[in-house]
């Protein structure tokens, strides 16, 4: 299982070419229609709604990027769809209709993020949901998450997509861990259990040492998020690729 050579070739637009300001919300399907048009690849995050549906969204919670309040957890797929994004006149796209409207046009780079809400190992449905969404698609896709158990499911789920770790300096004031969780998953245990391809680091912790043992043994390393070109520029000394926001990259 390796990485396409496509996530090396093309910047990949953090949660899709978004700004808000030109009505192109993070996530949004006029975001993910922007980033196409302008050939980058795509960085998407998936939530898990009530009914079992892989929906298109970062937040656990609704407030942030909509008029509405509560858990994405607790509301059906049918009446998240009816949730007008901040800023847009669209609803929250499910993991099936992005697919649809990608449809292999560019590189697909998918993050599932942590259901257990501490990196532990109470995962599947939301994996199971995406790898349900994923089991046809033909164009070129990744799936990656911070959480390893949510990663090492993927491999048995859908071992021929490759995978990868979101990694992090896991800082204690940042991370609502304990610290021994974060200094366990600070030094990427867990790359060759899961079996992954490559990670997503965070750009201002790529001189971490294991960063650069993973890269030396040919692993792909990509990285998050990089909001300049002068920031590009320095990541780019070790990462094969970045995700962006902010700027054209």
């Amino acid at each position: 299982m390796t990485l396409a050579k496509a996530f090396y070739d093309v910047p990949l637009a953090h949660r899709a070419l978004h700004d808000v300001t030109d009505g192109r919300p993070e996530n949004s399907r006029a975001a993910i229609r922007a980033a196409i048009a302008a050939g980058y690849g795509i960085e998407i995050d998936v939530q898990l709604s009530a009914d079992g549906v892989a929906m298109v969204f970062h937040d656990y919670a609704l407030d942030r990027l909509t008029s509405a309040k509560g858990p994405v957890r607790l509301r059906r797929a049918k009446d998240l769809s009816g949730i007008l994004l901040t800023g847009a006149a669209e609803g929250i796209p499910s993991l099936d209709e992005v697919l649809a409207l990608v449809d292999g046009q560019v590189p697909l780079l998918i993050e599932i993020k942590d259901q257990d809400g501490g990196m532990g190992p109470d995962v599947g449905p939301l994996e199971e949901a995406t790898a349900q969404a994923l089991a046809n698609y033909k164009g070129h896709v990744a799936v990656m998450s911070f959480n390893p158990h949510s990663v090492a499911l993927m491999a048995q789920l859908l071992p021929q997509v490759p995978r990868g770790l979101v990694t992090s300096a896991y800082r204690y004031e940042e991370w609502p861990l304990p610290k021994e969780t974060c200094d366990r998953l600070r030094e990427i245990p867990d790359f060759e259990r899961v079996e992954a391809a490559f990670i997503s680091h965070e750009v201002n912790d790529l001189s971490r040492d294991r960063v650069a043992a993973l890269k030396a043994q040919g692993v792909m390393i990509c990285c998050w998020t990089v909001r300049s070109a002068a920031v590009e520029a320095e990541a780019r000394q070790v990462a094969d690729n970045i995700t962006f926001e902010g700027y054209s990259a």
